[in-house]
C-alpha cells in the first residue's frame, strides 16, 4: 500500500498505512510551528480585532469599532496610497530587471554559477544593514548622487524629498533581487532550443523570439514572482523603518509612511493593539483580494506545458 491509498474502510474501520503515520510524524514539527507561531496568533488577532486593548488592562469589547475607526483616520488612505505607489514601482522593476539579469546569465556559459552567487548573496544580508548602507549610498552626497554627478547629472534628495522618497526606496529594494534572477535563469533553462532555431528559419526577429517563445514558457515563472513580489511588497517595514523613522523626523516621513510602518506605530507606539489587529486584517483582506485576481487573470496569460494552447 502506498501514501496515496494509505487510508482505507476495511470492516468498518479505517487503516492508516505505516508511510502515511511516517509522513505525519515528519510533518509534526511544521503542523506545530504552524499552529502556535501562524494560525494561533492570526486567531487571537481577530479576536484582538473586535476589543479595545493596550496590552496592560484586560480587553474590552467594542464590536465593529476598530474597523469603523479605519474608516474616519486619515492616515489609512496615505498609508495604503504610499503602499500602492512603492508596489506599482517595485514590482515591474524587479521583474524587468531580473529578466534581463537571468537573460544575460544564459550569455555566460559555465561562469553562471559564479554570477548567480553574486546575485544571490545580497538577498541574505540583514536588512537592517541594508537600509544602513543605503542611508549612505542614497545620501545627499551619497555614493549614487556622485555617480550621477559624473555624468554632469544633479542627483535629487533621495532621504529627504518626498517626491524622491519612494524611488530611492524602489532602488534600494532593487538590492535583493537575486532570487528573482535565479528563478527566471531556471525558468529560462527549460525553454526548448529547437523552438527558437524553428522561429529563426521562419524569419522571426529577437523582439518575436521573445515574445512568443521565451514569456509563454516562463510565464509560469512570471506569475509566481509576480504574485510573491507584490505580496512582500505590500507589507515592507524593516528597511523602510530603519532608514526612516528609527530616528530620522521631517517631511519625508509622510511619503515613508507604508501601511506596515503605521501598524506597528499604532500597535506598539500607541498601544492600540486592537486597532493595529483591525489595520492586520484590512491588510490580509486587500492582499487577499489582491492574489485571487491575480488567480484569475493567470487562466488566461499564464501557458503551461502539455496543455495544447
Amino acid at each position: 500500500m502506498t501514501a496515496a491509498t494509505a487510508s482505507a474502510p476495511t470492516g468498518g474501520r479505517w487503516r492508516i498505512s505505516q508511510e502515511t503515520r511516517w509522513a505525519f510524524i515528519f510533518l509534526l514539527p511544521w503542523i506545530f510551528g504552524f499552529l502556535v507561531f501562524t494560525a494561533g496568533p492570526m486567531i487571537a488577532s481577530l479576536a484582538i480585532s473586535f476589543t479595545e486593548y493596550n496590552g496592560i488592562r484586560p480587553p474590552e469589547f467594542v464590536a465593529l469599532e476598530n474597523y469603523e475607526d479605519l474608516l474616519s483616520d486619515r492616515r489609512i488612505p496615505l498609508a495604503l496610497t504610499n503602499t500602492a505607489i512603492y508596489t506599482l514601482l517595485h514590482v515591474p522593476a524587479v521583474i524587468i530587471l531580473a529578466l534581463a539579469l537571468a537573460m544575460l546569465l544564459l550569455r555566460v556559459g559555465r561562469a553562471s554559477g559564479f554570477f548567480r552567487t553574486v546575485f544571490y548573496l545580497p538577498t541574505i544580508t540583514p536588512t537592517v544593514a541594508v537600509a544602513t548602507l543605503f542611508l549612505l549610498i542614497l545620501g545627499g552626497n551619497g555614493l549614487l548622487n556622485q555617480g550621477l554627478g559624473v555624468l554632469g547629472i544633479s542627483g535629487p534628495n533621495w532621504l529627504t524629498d518626498p517626491q524622491w522618497v519612494k524611488p530611492g526606496i524602489v532602488i534600494m529594494s532593487l538590492w535583493s533581487l537575486g532570487s528573482t534572477v535565479v528563478i527566471y535563469f531556471a525558468a529560462l533553462r527549460n525553454v526548448p532550443l529547437e523552438l527558437y532555431e524553428a522561429a529563426r528559419i521562419d524569419g522571426a526577429d529577437s523582439w518575436q523570439q521573445f515574445r512568443n517563445i521565451t514569456v509563454p514558457f516562463i510565464s509560469g515563472a512570471l506569475f509566481f514572482t509576480i504574485v510573491v513580489n507584490t505580496i512582500a511588497s505590500l507589507q515592507i517595514f524593516t528597511e523602510v523603518f530603519t532608514m526612516f523613522f528609527s530616528q530620522r523626523s521631517g517631511p519625508a516621513q509622510g511619503s515613508a509612511l507604508f501601511y506596515v510602518i503605521y501598524l506597528f506605530q499604532k500597535a506598539f507606539s500607541d498601544l492600540d493593539f486592537g486597532y493595529a489587529s483591525a489595520m492586520a486584517w484590512l491588510l490580509f483582506a486587500i492582499i487577499l483580494v489582491i492574489t485571487i485576481i491575480q488567480l484569475r487573470l493567470s487562466k488566461r496569460f499564464v501557458y503551461y506545458e502539455g496543455e495544447g494552447r
